[in-house]
């Protein structure tokens, strides 16, 4: 059984504390055997990322967005692994797993760049407007000379 847990480290400039982050081990689902039924391999990992003091603000909407599929009913994200047998390497999946979620919330997107169409475009696009003007009148005029 795994006692103390460790901060996370995101990268060079960023780390959850430890105090920040809880886990629970539960009984791992499929194969395994007989000794399946008696351990709890299974980890799930919570972080309160709404609360943390460590995330800007900007971080945390965007890993709202991204972490959406992972948030319980308190609004903490959590992430299960139940790759392994061991509860160790499981813990430190999941670990890796939250880092790569934050990771990836705290790249800001990309502003669109806004271009003026070709003129080549605005010309073919005029011209197809004509054309199709020119069907629609040409339909009413048949009408009323029947």
């Amino acid at each position: 059984m795994i006692e103390k847990m460790l901060p996370l480290p995101i990268d060079e400039d960023l780390t959850i504390p430890s105090n920040e982050l809880s886990f629970v081990a539960v009984r791992s689902s499929g194969a395994g055997g007989q000794h399946v039924n008696k351990v709890a391999s299974k980890v799930e990992l919570r972080f309160d990322f709404l609360s943390s003091k460590v995330l800007p603000q900007d971080v945390k909407t965007r890993l709202q967005n991204i972490a959406s599929n992972h948030l319980d009913s308190k609004g903490k994200i959590r992430i299960t692994s139940q790759k392994t047998r061991e509860q160790s390497r499981n813990l430190e999946d999941a670990r890796n797993k939250l880092a790569q979620l934050i990771l990836k919330a705290k790249i800001p997107p990309s502003l669109r760049v806004l271009k003026k169409p070709p003129r080549r475009a605005k010309e073919y696009r005029l011209q197809e407007k004509r054309h199709t003007a020119f069907k629609k009148n040409n339909r009413s005029m048949g009408k009323d000379e029947q």
